[in-house]
């Protein structure tokens, strides 16, 4: 793409655009598997349930969630990119934006319609940040780092963390659903569907 960086600290107007862009979208996405009220990301079902228990955003939540999976990577060695900052900042900004602007879901019809809208705008929103370059988010540095810890593949990887934070997002009150299921079961062909989308319309 003609925005990669070359390393993830290559810092250029465009590039933080792209990168920012592609987050808030992620952001709003998330938003909208919360307000429609059938089940969250997984690792927003755990923001969430922090969130109803210490009484803040579910974007202050999801801060504190990013931190704490930062600091999971110090034994793993992983470095810090600039997009692994923003990663942090600007989803939850954005998660609670998105909570602020949509209304929620009030019939199953409507929250399906969020579900699947949230779940293209995720897609399409990690096709930009990951073009960028700039640093792999918390999430997917900690499963990477963990893959070249043990040499398990990534997506076992992936699937026990994220059943061990919908767990414990779940006990905490965090919304699990079908919503949830259909996250799970679509996310990875929207990432790579969006991927396609923009590797085409730049090669032109």
């Amino acid at each position: 793409m003609p925005w990669t960086a070359s390393h993830p600290w290559q810092i250029a107007p465009f590039r933080i655009f792209i990168l920012t862009f592609g987050l808030a979208i992620f952001g709003l996405g998330d938003a909208l598997l919360i307000e429609s009220s059938l089940g969250n990301a997984p690792w927003s079902v755990l923001a969430q349930g922090i969130a109803l228990n210490l009484g803040t955003s579910i974007g202050l939540a999801t801060v504190m969630v990013g931190v704490i999976v930062l600091l999971l990577w110090i034994p793993l060695r992983r470095r810090l990119g600039l997009g692994t900052v923003f990663n942090i900042l600007v989803i939850s900004l954005f998660i609670d934006i998105g909570l602020h602007l949509f209304p929620v879901s009030t019939h199953w019809i409507q929250g399906v319609g969020y579900a699947f809208l949230g779940i293209l705008l995720v897609g399409l929103g990690s096709a930009l940040y990951l073009t960028c370059g700039l640093g792999a988010g918390p999430r997917d540095g900690l499963m990477t780092g963990l893959h070249e810890l043990t040499g398990v593949r990534i997506g076992r990887i992936r699937l026990t963390l994220e059943v061990i934070v919908l767990t414990l997002g779940a006990i905490l009150g965090g919304t699990v659903g079908i919503g949830t299921a259909l996250f799970a079961l679509f996310v990875g062909q929207s990432v790579a569907i969006w991927l396609g989308v923009v590797a085409r319309s730049t090669s032109r």
